[in-house]
């Protein structure tokens, strides 16, 4: 894959249900994602991927540990899409604050529908089961585990402030 492949993974990375919680900081987390994707050559085909993505209790991470990221389970796509982010750190500060990922349990069948149809299922099944650390994406069929990355990236995001917050409260910062 290159520059180009990855930036339209992540440009077509949709999150459509977001988990309603965030990364734990003094513990591990475990989410359960759905990755919806349409089939590149078949009309009304999509593939339903399932799986877990853990991430462990986050540590503070100097800029020179980015060659230890681990991603444990992912293909060579997934870990070329590390490499290129070591690459361009500059941009991915974030990532300064480091955590190890692994994705699990994965499972993946073909739904013979509309990928608005097959998301809405999904919704359906995380609504009634009160999933709430479950989360619905929408990508790219060949580089899902991109689609997946930039969802963690996310994650981080979104988590970061919290979790610094809860560090500096501990007298960890």
């Amino acid at each position: 894959m290159n520059a180009d492949s990855f930036q339209y993974a992540l440009e077509n990375t949709q999150v459509i249900l977001a988990p309603q919680r965030r990364i734990e900081t003094f513990g591990s987390t475990s989410f359960h994602f759905y990755l919806v994707s349409e089939l590149m050559d078949s009309v009304n085909q999509v593939r339903v991927r399932d799986g877990k993505i853990d991430a462990e209790r986050p540590q503070i991470v100097t800029p020179g540990d980015y060659s230890s990221m681990m991603l444990e389970g992912f293909g060579d796509k997934a870990q070329a899409f590390a490499d290129w982010m070591r690459a361009h750190s500059d941009r991915f500060t974030v990532l300064k604050y480091g955590f190890q990922f692994r994705k699990t349990d994965i499972r993946e069948v073909i739904v013979h529908s509309s990928a608005e149809e097959a998301v809405e299922r999904v919704r359906q099944s995380v609504t009634e089961s009160e999933e709430p650390l479950s989360a619905i994406l929408t990508g790219v069929d060949d580089a899902w585990e991109v689609c997946l990355l930039k969802f963690t990236i996310d994650l981080i995001q979104q988590s970061a402030g919290g979790n610094f917050g809860d560090f500096r409260k501990r007298g960890l910062l």
